[in-house]
């Protein structure tokens, strides 16, 4: 027999089968197990619309317990990969500074540089991780402010201008574009392409530096001058600690750079060159 409604002096009054109740009770309990319970039904009357209600809920716990767990999953993972990442530096400095005070002379210098370098890749990846985590965790308020690409593209290559003389590589800048975005971010994101870009370009090489507009977005390309990317390279240029094959990279840079991008509603695109063509990175921020 199914709950009824019936009505005595104007008060609405359910009657509900004990059967019934500890039917949604157990159900409940399976539900807070983890079970996958549907409590929905078709019919009307006030009981079944709560039974409808508490599925909603249960289903909404669940989606937010699969989240947790993903979070959970994921930050284990990135701890596991900066540790690793961190490790490896650190005991090779450890070891250098060891042999430092027995070594000669030249290989004190030689020790010396080789820790001093080691210190500024774990301090870059320090400041990126926490950055990155920044970004992940939603807590960056982007200042958007309108700004001219070449003044990016000016404070981009600031701090690279060292690595770019040792290397003998050339920037070549063309177009102008108007871009409404964070200007600090932007020139971050922008400045890890470019450093990208040095690394995978051989000695005595050009990068070029375009920037533009069209009628869904304004953008800033960087091209370098390296053998091009395959299409299985490019899937993974932007998963943490996977992108870089080179020495000097730590695989965090172009994630980053992404974050930041899609953080301000763009994005990255890349071309892959190949054939005498250098890798194309573009900047996009829709309008």
């Amino acid at each position: 027999m199914p709950s009824t409604l019936k009505q005595y002096g104007g008060l609405d009054i359910v009657w509900i089968r004990t059967r019934e109740i500890e039917e949604l009770s157990q159900n409940i309990r399976k539900i807070i197990d983890g079970q996958d319970i549907d409590l929905r039904v078709s019919h009307e009357g006030v009981w079944n619309i709560l039974k409808n209600d508490i599925h909603i809920l249960a289903k909404l716990k669940n989606e937010q317990v699969n989240i947790l767990q993903q979070d959970k999953d994921l930050l284990k993972d990135t701890l596991a990969d900066i540790s690793h990442q961190l490790k490896t530096p650190l005991t090779s400095m450890m070891i250098m500074i060891d042999l430092l005070e027995d070594a000669s002379p030249d290989k004190q210098a030689e020790f010396t540089r080789h820790i001093q370098v080691g210190l500024q890749r774990t301090e870059w990846l320090v400041s990126a991780l926490l950055k990155m985590a920044k970004l992940e965790a939603g807590a960056i308020a982007f200042a958007k402010e309108a700004v001219h690409a070449s003044v990016i593209i000016e404070e981009a290559i600031e701090p690279l201008q060292i690595q770019l003389e040792l290397k003998r590589q050339n920037i070549r800048v063309s177009g102008e574009a108007r871009l409404i975005c964070d200007k600090r971010w932007t020139v971050e994101a922008l400045g890890n392409i470019i450093k990208n870009a040095s690394e995978h370009s051989p000695d005595d090489s050009e990068i070029r530096i375009e920037s533009g507009e069209n009628p869904i977005c304004t953008w800033i390309s960087v091209t370098d001058s390296g053998s091009g990317l395959e299409r299985a390279q490019i899937a993974k240029l932007f998963r943490r600690f996977e992108g870089s094959e080179s020495g000097t990279g730590y695989g965090i840079g172009l994630p980053l750079a992404l974050a930041i991008m899609r953080g301000q509603g763009g994005d990255i695109e890349v071309t892959g060159g190949g054939h005498g063509q250098g890798a194309s990175f573009t900047l996009k921020l829709f309008r």
